[in-house]
């Protein structure tokens, strides 16, 4: 919570100098006055850089997020009020940061500011889809139904988001402690048997002179090999930055031979259910849209997206560039065609949501049962050429010393 810096008169009209802790500054002053104190300034304290809370990736927990919204729900389907609601939830948090948010929050509403307002000056917690609903549900009277709509939806999106991250965990860990692996036997074992060899004078077989010569030009340059690696990452990291890059770069994540059909639905998932649910809570259709562009995750749908939104705009059927797309399956675009006709498009597009995201379960299981044997065959074979490289010419050598 912050702290304040007053100035203040007592009844007596002593000047008396200190600090509060309060939510906001509204928040201090009304407590000063309550002590008996009348405020003459008050400044919120600056704080130090080893006492700033840092935070890496999202400052509030997905799980926590969804709690939190479901809570709200309920509360304010009790009948309480949205002051009191957030009071109680801020209360009872266990994440500081959401803590310190929500407390924010419910000093802001006080001075009489919108539910949405409040919101939307933590752009870091509350993103813009999320902010839209709640503006919509302010608008209908219906907070309590586009909350627990929220929640479902931040729900069902972590879910899938994790099930992609795990199967893309295991070739990543197992590919890195092939390096790891690798980098030690170079390093560390070959060379105690380049000298031994070297005494003999034996010819060696091409296999063991590669190897040899990778373990020497490691050990004598690994910086240059560090340098290379760092400056190709940060040159990657500078190119898809750029909007041509990550295009390119979404482009090729798509094309992937076996993650790329994943990538593909989870982004569909995404695209399916944040429309869904933007629908349902009777945000405009190009409002949602434009959303959806920002939050789809990927450059190829993105722009699929946003050439419905012109054809939408220029009278013309939402799925008709969808049809054209190469990136949207026929499934998808029929859906959406089905749902403009009968106008039932929510719900069309929360059944390809659900679809999509059992495809994606579907995927992440076979690619976990495909890529654990093919990932442990790829390290036994860089682990086996290492050590075959020095056991054969030891094995001639031995041969020919009897």
């Amino acid at each position: 919570m912050p702290t304040f810096i007053y100035e203040a008169k007592d009844r007596t009209g002593r000047r008396k100098r200190g600090k509060i802790e309060a939510a906001a500054k509204p928040v201090a002053i009304v407590e000063l006055k309550r002590q008996g104190l009348a405020p003459l300034s008050i400044e919120q304290e600056a704080k130090g850089f080893l006492q700033r809370e840092i935070h890496f990736g999202k400052p509030v927990k997905s799980q926590e997020f969804v709690v939190f919204l479901r809570q709200l729900a309920t509360l304010i389907g009790a009948g309480i009020g949205i002051v009191d609601s957030v009071h109680i939830l801020a209360q009872q948090s266990e994440s500081k940061v959401l803590r310190k948010i929500l407390e924010e929050v419910e000093a802001e509403i006080r001075k009489g500011g919108q539910l949405s307002e409040a919101f939307g000056k933590h752009p870091k917690v509350f993103e813009a889809m999320f902010l839209s609903m709640i503006r919509a549900g302010e608008a209908s009277g219906s907070l309590e139904i586009v909350l627990d709509r929220l929640a479902t939806y931040y729900e069902k999106s972590h879910y899938t988001r994790e099930k992609i991250k795990s199967a893309m965990m295991y070739p990543i860990t197992v590919g890195i402690l092939s390096i790891a692996v690798t980098m030690y036997l170079l390093i560390n074992i070959v060379p105690t048997f380049v000298s031994m060899f070297a005494s003999f004078h034996a010819e060696l077989p091409a296999m063991t002179r590669m190897v040899m010569a990778a373990s020497e030009s490691v050990v004598s340059s690994w910086y240059l090999y560090a340098i290379g690696i760092i400056g190709i990452y940060f040159v990657f990291r500078i190119i898809v930055n750029t909007s041509y890059g990550r295009y390119f770069a979404d482009y090729a994540t798509l094309r992937l031979p076996i993650f790329g059909k994943l990538m593909q639905k989870g982004a569909l998932a995404r695209m399916s259910r944040t429309l869904s649910t933007l629908f349902s809570s009777s945000v405009p259709i190009l409002q949602a849209l434009t959303i959806v562009e920002d939050v789809v995750g990927n450059k190829i749908i993105s722009q699929a997206v946003h050439e419905s939104k012109t054809s939408l705009r220029e009278g013309r059927p939402l799925s008709e560039p969808l049809k054209r797309a190469w990136v949207i399956p026929p499934l998808v675009s029929r859906m959406i065609a089905i749902g403009e006709e009968t106008g039932s498009l929510d719900q069309m597009l929360e059944k390809v949501a659900d679809f999509y995201e059992a495809e994606v379960d579907s995927a992440v299981d076979k690619i976990k049962s495909l890529i654990e044997p093919l990932m442990i065959v790829l390290l036994a074979a860089i682990v086996g050429t290492i050590v075959l490289a020095i056991m054969i010419p030891m094995f001639e050598i031995f041969g020919k010393v009897r």
